[in-house]
């Protein structure tokens, strides 16, 4: 099933790729066209940004007492990206790629899903310190509108809940049980009507509730070490300005601080509130619009554009592929050869990127 499931996805992202074949051309192109110095140094820190992601994984592994190499979470993070970027699923898509792999090395499936909503959470709050400048730049040049105003709402609505959740986790796990329960209880309650069934079940949540708190503990005892996930998640939203910055530089459009971090910022909200896989067709307007209403000119603004998200959403998904399929290879048992003594290792990886 599994093998199946790795087909489909990879089957899902060739054909991706191939119905977007003339954006594809176009942003090759457009980056052809500016300094490619720049051009390779974005490029470059794009590369960091995979590396950055892994490293946020990596510290909230730590912290939750998750044994996985570092050079490994670097394989399942852009792997998971991948699959985010070519699956409509909300996130759901890339997060069963740490379960799966956490099943396969005898891990506790419910304290790497923490750590998945843990890094959700320190995301979000790094990008709120970059977005509180911007939405500063925009006031300031009477540029914003209800529209960011709404989309920010909705992003501090969302990270308060799942604040809420961690807070109550690292209380107790009763806490959190309730909790779960209680919104469970209102999502069906609202759903019910429409689909004649039970949406989410209380069972899973409480089941859910024990393995997490059980992580969440060791948390509580070291809240401090908290701080260092959140620092990696704000140098990975810094790398993404930096990469906007490089495009700018690339194309010689004139620019301020201002203009780079307002723009960025309204791009990347809309990235996260977007109902499309990684913000597809919905950053581009939102950062073309955010460009020119900071009086960068129409067509430098969509060659910008175009530039950035060829850089921040095509690396990121070509090198996937290869992620995802030297991942889903790597997954392949190991089988005893007839006479040997040798005996497959549990939990043993044929990449050699993951003994614990």
């Amino acid at each position: 099933m599994r093998k199946y499931i790795a087909a489909v996805a990879l089957l899902l992202g060739v054909v991706f790729i191939i119905s977007r074949m003339t954006e594809v051309k176009s942003i090759a192109d457009t980056l052809k066209g500016g300094d490619l110095r720049y051009v390779f140094l974005a490029l470059g820190v794009q590369a960091l940004w995979l590396v950055n992601i892994a490293l946020q994984y990596w510290t909230i592994y730590r912290e939750l007492d998750i044994d996985v190499k570092f050079s490994r979470l670097i394989q399942i993070s852009v792997a998971a990206d991948f699959v985010n970027i070519v699956t409509p699923s909300a996130g759901v898509g890339g997060m069963a790629v740490f379960i799966s792999e956490a099943q396969r090395d005898g891990h506790s499936t419910g304290r790497v899903t923490v750590a998945g909503v843990l890094f959700v959470l320190f995301d979000y709050l790094g990008f709120f310190c970059i977005l509180a400048i911007g939405l500063g730049v925009l006031l300031r040049r009477n540029n914003l509108t209800s529209t960011e105003l709404i989309a920010t709402g909705v992003l501090i609505v969302i990270t308060s809940v799942m604040a809420f959740l961690t807070y109550q986790g690292m209380r107790s796990e009763q806490a959190l049980a309730n909790a779960l329960s209680w919104i469970i209880s209102h999502v069906n309650r609202l759903l019910k009507p429409i689909i004649h069934r039970d949406y989410l079940s209380e069972e899973h949540a409480i089941e859910f509730a024990h393995e997490a708190a059980d992580g969440l503990r060791e948390l509580r005892q070291k809240p401090r070490n908290l701080i260092s996930p959140f620092v990696v998640a704000l140098i990975g939203k810094l790398l993404l300005v930096l990469i906007l910055w490089l495009v700018f530089l690339a194309f010689q459009v004139p620019y301020s601080p201002g203009t780079i971090i307002g723009a960025w910022s309204i791009g990347y909200l809309f990235l996260i509130v977007s109902p499309t896989p990684a913000g597809l067709g919905v950053v581009e307007g939102a950062l073309a619009l955010a460009l020119t209403s900071l009086n960068v000119p129409l067509g430098a603004a969509a060659v910008i554009t175009l530039a950035y998200r060829g850089i921040t959403y095509w690396m990121p998904l070509l090198v996937g592929i290869i992620a995802f399929r030297w991942l889903s290879h790597g997954n392949q048992p190991q089988l005893p050869v007839a006479g040997s003594s040798n005996e497959p290792q549990s939990g043993s990886d044929q990449t050699g990127m993951g003994e614990k």
